[in-house]
């Protein structure tokens, strides 16, 4: 189960929940697309837990289907992200054409500890200088292009220790999130 970030947003930006919350609510899947929107308006991109209980509170859901919502699905973040993020798949496929390699090397890349057996297949660590969020997903859904690898939200097919190595380096020179 994931935790909750204890890091308090002391700064809730109430007008930019309430306007989103106006737009969505009444509509089919609005919490998702709230939840989703107040994430990206995050500069860390994650839902604090006073964030939740705002949204609680506007839009009259339980605390509790939110945390559902939340822990549920894979994009939404409970604690801080770093500034770049790398996701490894593992699923079947991936994992047969050497996926659990290449998240040993980015692990290793970025100076994160190595991982024990079944902690792999749901992984969520930050860099402790906030630079590099690695996760884990159980499928990308493109297996054909196994083992797949998203940087940055961009998908890499047919990933290799030598490409993802020269995409690592690349995260330096990249543009941060905004």
């Amino acid at each position: 189960m994931q935790n909750v970030s204890s890091q308090a947003a002391p700064d809730i930006d109430k007008d930019f929940i309430d306007k989103t919350i106006s737009r969505r609510n009444g509509r089919a899947g609005a919490l998702l697309g709230i939840l989703q929107k107040v994430q990206e308006n995050n500069p860390r991109n994650f839902l604090p837990r006073d964030t939740l209980e705002y949204i609680a509170e506007k839009t009259k859901v339980p605390l509790s289907r939110i945390f559902s919502v939340v822990t549920f699905y894979a994009l939404f973040n409970l604690e801080p992200q770093g500034r770049n993020t790398v996701c490894v798949c593992r699923g079947t496929a991936c994992h047969t054409r050497g996926s659990r390699d290449l998240l040993e090397q980015v692990m290793m890349s970025l100076g994160l500890h190595a991982v024990e057996d079944g902690e792999a297949e749901k992984l969520s660590v930050t860099t402790a200088d906030g630079a590099t969020t690695l996760r884990t997903v159980a499928c990308f859904g493109q297996c054909a292009l196994a083992p797949v690898v998203e940087v940055n939200h961009a998908i890499f097919g047919h990933m290799n220790e030598r490409s993802l190595q020269r995409e690592l380096e690349a995260l330096d020179k990249r543009e941060p999130r905004k």
